[in-house]
């Protein structure tokens, strides 16, 4: 396997290829092949960016078929025939039967662009520059997005440079599952000597990704809507990773029935991989002026024409997120045994998330790495999270097989076991 011209080129920065230091060729559905032709079952799913799949052959169709034609590719903020489709599609399909009414904003390309886009128009709209964050929340590593990360291992990489405009309150169940931390947040924003700035805008993930899938529950999360309307305060809800249906729901925060200001999406948004990136704002916060918010690659219509193919063909209905739903529920069962077993050996385990969004704790990164590298091994991808890397992380597609889904976890266990032994 020929690697050393990546590894003396490539920048000390990546990640993923120390981990799984192969060279992958193909992909399909939930699996992938590397140049010796061995295959690996895929439970990463590019970090939640192919929740259909690698190379999913019908939304892939109609990227194939417009490719065929000389169609608009790059189109700044032009008018499309593939923008307007795409609009078709999400309002049709997901925004009205859900009764959502939402303008869109393409921002650029990835998930950490719409979480600047969402802060900033946040603080247009209320002058006012605090924006609250959560505990162990990951929204992104540009400037803006990076004073609402909690990781700190991202927010020393800035040379010393100040990430400034967020501040922190604890998750829901950060202080321990009897105490509301919403309580918290209520005290301050009731005590002018609390020493919190009112803030524009509150940014929450419904299900923390990186921060260790932790699930915020639905009367939280309920709670912090109201929050926010009585104290006159957005709600933007960043569905970058629980989004695309990785909850079981194509929006994460259908479960409570909340309905934010503004959302953030990117990840499985294009539906194949491409880059693409959206925030929905309801239509009286649309204060931008033009050209206020900029960027070269907004109208990505090979992006617009694979989310339309993915939308028509997985949400017209609810059989997919049924299906979702079911899958979840086996990934629950299989990983509550497997942390009852580690538990058993003396080492705290426990098993949460909502949907296909799922984790076991182990309660150490040492122990999590070992469990990821004998899984690759056997030929499974799966990575951790968490603060300290000690939350094995199920980020499978969607679309999996059940056989696959099921071998998956067969060699899951076998892996927890051998790391064990």
């Amino acid at each position: 396997m020929q690697t050393q011209i990546l590894e003396r080129m490539e920048s000390n920065v990546r990640t993923y290829s120390r981990s799984f230091p192969v060279v992958f060729t193909k992909g399909r559905n939930a699996r992938l092949t590397d140049e010796d032709g061995r295959e690996y079952i895929d439970f990463l799913a590019g970090a939640g960016s192919l929740n259909y799949g690698h190379n999913n052959p019908k939304i892939k169709q109609a990227l194939l078929d417009y490719l065929s034609e000389d169609n608009i590719i790059h189109g700044l903020d032009f008018w499309t025939a593939a923008k307007r489709d795409y609009l078709n599609a999400l309002d049709e399909i997901l925004l009205k039967p859900r009764g959502l009414d939402y303008k869109v904003q393409f921002p650029g390309p990835t998930g950490t662009n719409a979480v600047e886009a969402a802060i900033r128009l946040a603080r247009n709209i209320k002058g006012r520059h605090n924006i609250v964050a959560f505990t162990n929340g990951f929204h992104g590593v540009t400037m803006g997005a990076l004073a609402t990360t909690g990781n700190r291992k991202f927010r020393e990489a800035t040379g010393g440079v100040p990430t400034v405009g967020g501040s922190f309150l604890p998750f829901d169940g950060y202080l321990g599952e009897h105490t509301d931390t919403l309580d918290y947040f209520e005290k301050l924003l009731t005590d002018k000597s609390g020493g919190l700035d009112v803030p524009a805008g509150v940014i929450v993930e419904t299900v923390q990704g990186e921060g260790g899938i932790n699930v915020c529950s639905l009367e939280w999360l309920k709670r912090l809507e109201t929050i926010c309307r009585t104290h006159d305060i957005l709600l933007i809800v960043d569905d970058i990773q629980a989004g695309c249906g990785r909850t079981g729901k194509f929006f994460s925060f259908e479960h409570a029935g909340v309905v934010p200001d503004i959302v953030t999406n990117s990840k499985s948004l294009s539906g194949l991989g491409l880059p693409f990136s959206q925030v929905l704002m309801r239509p009286e916060l649309d204060v931008w002026t033009p050209g206020q918010y900029n960027g070269t690659f907004r109208g990505f219509a090979l992006a617009f024409t694979t989310a339309a193919a993915a939308l028509r063909h997985y949400w017209s209905d609810d059989t997919f997120e049924l299906d979702v739903q079911r899958k979840g529920r086996v990934v629950e069962d299989r990983f509550q045994k497997i942390a009852a077993w580690v538990s058993e050996q003396g080492i705290e385990a426990s098993e949460r998330g909502r949907g296909l969004m799922r984790g076991i704790d182990v309660g150490s990164g040492d122990i999590a790495d070992r469990i990821t590298e004998k899984a690759f091994a056997n030929g499974l991808i799966i990575e951790t999270s968490g603060q300290d890397g000690e939350v094995v992380k199920c980020l499978c597609p969607l679309t999996i097989p059940d056989e696959d889904l099921l071998e998956g976890l067969d060699i899951l266990e076998t892996s927890v076991k051998q790391a064990l032994s």
